[in-house]
């Protein structure tokens, strides 16, 4: 057996065609700037087998852990039998992130452009779709068992955290809601009003205010702000978290990651959605009002006695029965993308752009799937 004396974190033993590397004290970015050199030319060494004996490690930051799973992939890339062993499992989740990009992985094929191309852009896209809907299912599905968690020990629900995620999704949000949904509401009935005057039913402008804005344009209108608004700051948040390694520090103490950043923010949602709905709603039918009141010389009286004679309940329990399940997907989108953040402040910007986009289509979706369902069984 030979013992080179390599330097203290890292004390190389070779015998025949093995190598053991044995690790201790802190493996952090000075550890790794430092023998990063020494542990390139271990890799290019021709050997049959190598063993990574990490037992002895008291510290392991992202950096310290992206070495030695270089270490040993390009090992492995070789052909050398390799193995980690005493890895304590507390820095198990932070070598299990650290994924060292494949310099010889193939590469996707460009498209060749021509007529195919859009019918293949198009095929990419719902490949693309598909492959999110079946990550997001496995995220939802990770997000159920740690709220079912919460559920059974409550104690571990992050209250504050929640409460001031309701501020910030729901108390800030109502201006911007309010002002909008007002506008569309005065745009919506004087358009309406226009039409329907050529046939002498300028009335009926209540009617088309009230439905529309209680059965779609409230909560649609709502889940398309709250996701550019809430969405993306759930990206960019748990994304800056990630590149700060702050997510790494939480599941190194043994904190969930889903549990601590993901719940409170999805319940959150889920509470406020539904009065921001009703709070779009009102903001809409004002805007409705003041039209009636200029345009078609009603009064305020009468706009809420036909208002009252044109919706039944379930316009408005449509509105509501959707709040809660597009509150569900932006949240979980925006967290997802937040999570799959790595390494820069262009992957924080690219995945918050994601989220914001993802969550939109997916709501719009949504929408058309219970319009279909709500048609169906008659409400």
């Amino acid at each position: 057996m030979t013992d080179t004396g390599v330097s203290d974190p890292l004390d190389l033993q070779e015998e025949g065609g093995a190598l053991t590397l044995r690790l201790s004290g802190r493996w952090t970015l000075d550890t790794v700037l430092r023998l990063d050199g020494e542990l390139r030319s271990l890799a290019r060494r021709p050997v049959e087998r190598l063993v990574v004996e990490a037992a002895g490690l008291t510290g392991l930051d992202s950096a310290g852990a992206w070495a030695i799973r270089r270490t040993l992939d390009q090992a492995k890339a070789r052909g050398a039998d390799t193995e980690l062993r005493g890895l304590p499992d507390s820095y198990r989740p932070i070598l299990e992130k650290s994924v060292v990009p494949d310099p010889t992985a193939p590469v996707a094929p460009t498209s060749g452009g021509g007529l195919f191309a859009p019918l293949e852009g198009a095929g990419r896209a719902v490949l693309h779709a598909a492959t999110v809907a079946r990550n997001l299912a496995g995220f939802f599905g990770y997000t159920l068992v740690a709220l079912a968690g919460v559920l059974v020990r409550p104690w571990r629900l992050r209250l504050t955290a929640t409460v001031a995620q309701m501020e910030a999704t729901g108390l800030n949000a109502l201006p911007i809601v309010g002002l909008l949904c007002f506008l569309i509401g005065i745009v919506l009935a004087y358009m309406g009003a226009l039409q329907l005057k050529q046939f002498g039913a300028s009335v009926l402008t209540v009617n088309l205010v009230g439905v529309s804005v209680l059965r779609e344009i409230g909560i649609l209108l709502t889940a398309i702000i709250v996701a550019g608004r809430s969405g993306s700051a759930f990206a960019a948040q748990i994304g800056t978290m990630k590149v700060n390694q702050e997510v790494d520090a939480l599941e190194t103490m043994g904190l969930s990651a889903v549990e601590v950043l993901v719940l409170p923010r999805l319940i959150a949602l889920v509470i406020v959605m539904p009065l921001l709905t009703v709070w779009a709603d009102l903001a809409g039918l004002l805007g409705g009002s003041v039209v009636a009141l200029f345009l078609l010389d009603m009064t305020f009286s009468q706009f809420l006695i036909q208002l009252d004679a044109a919706v039944r309940f379930w316009d408005f329990g449509t509105g509501m029965l959707k709040a809660p399940v597009f509150a569900l997907v932006i949240a979980l989108v925006g967290c997802y993308d937040g999570l799959r953040v790595s390494g820069s402040a262009e992957s924080v910007g690219r995945y918050t752009t994601r989220a914001v986009v993802e969550s939109i289509f997916l709501v719009i979706v949504l929408d058309a799937l219970f319009a279909v369902a709500f048609a169906e069984i008659g409400i």
